[in-house]
């Protein structure tokens, strides 16, 4: 007889704020200013914080990063090279609410299963990426 039930990992709420206020020490850093979401396995948001003089339209883009990432198990701009070699794709999926194409969300694994996602918005493409990472780096998973 199979199992009824299964077991799943994801982020607790301690490691996503944590990711969220590393996510800033790095913006910090890079004088900029961030909107940072982190979710869980499902994309279900965990933690939130938004940086004094971020831009308002990032607090969305930051949440949709972390729920692209989470969603599909691998980061944002991964989409950019899928576009690149099936274009016929990108009309239907770029006219999905939520996906975002571009870099600054990152799905978070531990020991390989996914976790959660963060999802990093306000800088350019590079620095929120540096964010992302720097974030989950500092709480002792990964994003690959």
């Amino acid at each position: 007889m199979s199992s009824v039930t299964i077991t799943e990992k994801t982020i607790s709420r301690q490691a996503s704020m944590d990711a969220c206020l590393f996510a800033i020490k790095k913006a910090e850093e890079l004088n900029i200013s961030i909107n940072v979401s982190v979710v869980d396995n499902k994309g279900l948001e965990m933690a939130f914080l938004r940086m004094e003089n971020s831009f308002i339209h990032s607090i969305d883009i930051a949440k949709d990063k972390a729920y692209t990432s989470a969603s599909f198990g691998f980061t944002t701009d991964t989409w950019t090279t899928i576009f690149k070699s099936m274009p016929h794709l990108e009309q239907g999926f770029s006219n999905r609410d939520r996906l975002i194409p571009f870099g600054g969300g990152m799905p978070i694994f531990e020991n390989g299963i996914k976790v959660g996602a963060i999802g990093v918005s306000g800088g350019t493409e590079e620095e929120d990426i540096i964010c992302a990472k720097y974030a989950i780096n500092e709480i002792g998973l990964r994003y690959e």
